[in-house]
Parts: C-alpha cells; structure tokens; sequence
C-alpha cells in the first residue's frame, strides 16, 4: 500500500495581509498528480485543514475541489482536525462522505474504531488522533487527572498498542500534535540540536511535548502541526505545509511523504516536492542599495521582507520598495548607529527578567506602582504559553 502524507493546509490564511488562497489552490492542485504518477493507495492528511474554526463558505469549495481532485486520481483520503479545525463542523456528514473514500476522523475518541482498508498482503488499519485538548476531553478517561498533552496522548499511544495488538494488523496513526524526539531535526536531518530547542522553548514555559516514542509501536505515523518537515524517527514524521506561511520558513522545503508499507510494515519512504508558486526572500542593506544593486535582482519577484539599516528611517520606504520587488510583504529597521546599541542594551537589560516580571514592571511604571494582581497574572500565564508555543513552532518550521 502506498500512502501520501500532507497536512496543515491551512486553508483561509493570509500572509501578511495577502490571500494564500491562489497559491494554496496551484499548489493542493498538484497533489492529484503525485497520486497518479506514484500509484498512491491513500492520502492522509493530518489536521489543520482550515485556518479557522469558521472557514467561509469558499473555503469549504476549495477543499472539495482538492478532495475531488484525488479520489479522481484513484486514492482514498483520510483526514483528521488540527487545532486550527472546528472538529464538528469539519465531521459533518462524515458517515456519508466515508462512503465516497473520504474518511474524516474528527471525533475524540475516533482511534478507538480503527478504518480497515487492505492490499495484497492483507489488512492495513488506520488511526486516527484529531488535535486533543487535556481539559475539554477528559470524557476520554473517565476519572483519570490527564491535564497535560504528554499525559492525555501517552493514554492514547497505551491503548493504541493494546488495539494493534489485539488486532494483529499493519497499523498506520494520523496525529495531530506537539510530538518530539531529542534527536530529532528539521527538514528530514537528524540534529539533535533542533529538538534540544524546542524541548527548552517549551518545558521553560511549563508545559510538555509528547514524546515520540508513544507511537513507536506502528508501521507510520502521519503527523501534523509543525509547518517543517521533519523525521523524528524512520516511521514516525512531519510532513509540514504545503506552502510557506512565514518568512521564518523561507528556503525550507514544501512536499509530501510517500510512504511504502510491505507485507513486514514499512518499506521505503521518499520525499515528494511541491511546487512553489512565489519563492520568500529576506533582504538587508540601506535602501539605496537594496533599489539598485544587481544582488537582488533574483528577489523581484519573491515575497520579500526587507531589513533596512539605513541610520534615519527613510520616508516612504515601502512604497518605493515596492516599485522594484512588488511582492514586498514586511520591513523592518535596524539602523547602523548607536540607537541599535541602545535597542541591544535594553535588550539584554530585559533578558535578565522573566517575561511576567516585564510585564509587572512596566505595569508598575504606566499604573503609578500598581503591577499585576491575582487575576491578571493567571491571564498573563496563559497568554505567555500559547506565544511559546507560536515560538518553538517557528523554531521548527512554521506555526502551528
């Protein structure tokens, strides 16, 4: 059985103020004929298929459009909700679209009933483990205290065992969430470095990856919600967005997996490219050159975030950059004088201090020595993980 694994399509996002929906759309439109030329079995993507909870009518055009464009190409699809996702609208009427080989697992408890599809050696069954959320799915353990995400999807990888045992088939997991291994790299490497930072990113925070290894036990596992690719381990993998969502991802590369599973599991696993409809490109000099240089001729026709270093701000600056790199989507400054040793100072100054002793200082110096009381700090706390979060998904490729 051949399987493609994409996810986080996120359709509905804006980059920068700008629609994805044109390039998403080129881009969804090329996966069709990845079916075709690889002979692929079923397509299996991993949450986030919206960018929304309430995607506009649109949005949900588009999705049939690439959903119909793959069953056309002979595969079934398999899908699960991210995050992003409102679960029960994207299951409506999942009983009758199942029936057409398009297989939206949405509901908490979906990795309970596993969907059995087979091949020439037999029984393949597939999981799936839409985006969990420790307080609001606690009807999963009746009586159980899982308040963290490493503790709610170690239960689940603990029963999932259990059932691929039971069942004795080939097993594949759809997971949508915040999995780590510590030797673990973006883009397909093996760094160690690259989970070793966003293990830091998070547990300063408090809160907990899910480790890896509660998915060892399967044939593959699909997963979403990091926007870079990445192999945690031989069978367990991100496969990123199909598009570049952030200037943070630029140069990073966008595809999907193909997978081979054999009568033993897995077999051989290849990376699938997309294409790139507007490549990202981050420039930086003084605007005179940035407007003149040959440097940046291969840039004009990129997204492009331009970093000036001109010492005064200059007027005007994005309308005249955008006569030469009309794609021009973001500027920032930091200029070649003593206010960016100032800025660094400052900056270093702030580093010494939690980011809720910041917080509380400054609310000291606007509110005439009132800093942050009860109520305030349990929002402040919430708030500063869910930025983490964005932070060490951007680390690895994207957010979530």
């Amino acid at each position: 059985m051949r399987l493609l694994h994409t996810s986080d399509w996120h359709l509905g996002r804006s980059f920068h103020g700008h629609s994805t929906l044109p390039h998403l759309r080129e881009v969804l439109a090329a996966i069709p004929a990845q079916v075709e030329e690889h002979s692929v079995d079923v397509v299996l993507v991993a949450g986030d298929i919206f960018d929304h909870a309430a995607p506009a009518a649109e949005l949900y055009l588009v999705l049939a459009e690439a959903i119909r464009g793959i069953r056309a190409a002979g595969a079934e699809v398999v899908l699960i909700s991210g995050n992003h996702d409102n679960a029960i609208r994207l299951g409506f009427q999942a009983e009758w679209a199942a029936l057409g080989g398009v297989h939206v697992l949405t509901r908490p408890d979906a990795f309970r009933s596993p969907l059995e599809l087979s091949d020439a050696h037999g029984a393949v069954d597939i999981y799936g483990v839409p985006y969990l959320e420790p307080m609001l799915n606690r009807e999963l353990y009746p009586g159980e205290r899982l308040r963290e995400h490493r503790e709610l999807l170690g239960r689940v990888g603990h029963e999932l065992e259990e059932l691929r045992s039971q069942r004795g088939n080939r097993s594949v997991v759809l997971s949508h969430c915040f999995a780590v291994n510590a030797a673990a790299g973006r883009d397909g490497e093996s760094v160690a470095a690259a989970g070793a930072d966003l293990v830091w990113d998070l547990t300063a925070g408090g809160l907990d990856l899910v480790p890896a290894s509660v998915f060892a036990a399967h044939d593959y596992v699909a997963l979403g919600h990091l926007h870079g690719r990445s192999e945690l381990a031989p069978n367990i993998r991100y496969s990123g967005a199909p598009l570049h969502f952030s200037f943070g991802e630029a140069g990073r590369p966008r595809g999907s997996w193909l997978v081979e599973l054999t009568a033993d599991g897995l077999g051989e696993v290849q990376w699938v490219p997309l294409p790139v409809p507007r490549d990202l490109a981050r420039i930086r000099g003084r605007i005179a050159d940035l407007l003149s240089s040959s440097e940046y001729e291969g840039a004009e026709e990129s997204w492009v975030e331009a970093v000036l270093t001109d010492p005064v701000r200059p007027l005007d600056a994005m309308r005249r950059l955008r006569e030469r790199f009309p794609h021009c989507a973001r500027i920032e400054f930091e200029p070649e004088s003593g206010e960016a040793s100032e800025r660094r100072s400052y900056a270093s100054r702030v580093a010494e201090r939690s980011d809720e002793e910041v917080v509380d200082e400054f609310l000291q110096h606007v509110r005439n020595g009132h800093g942050l009381d009860a109520a305030e700090r349990e929002v402040l706390a919430e708030v500063l993980v869910e930025s983490r979060i964005a932070l060490a998904s951007h680390r690895t490729g994207g957010t979530r």
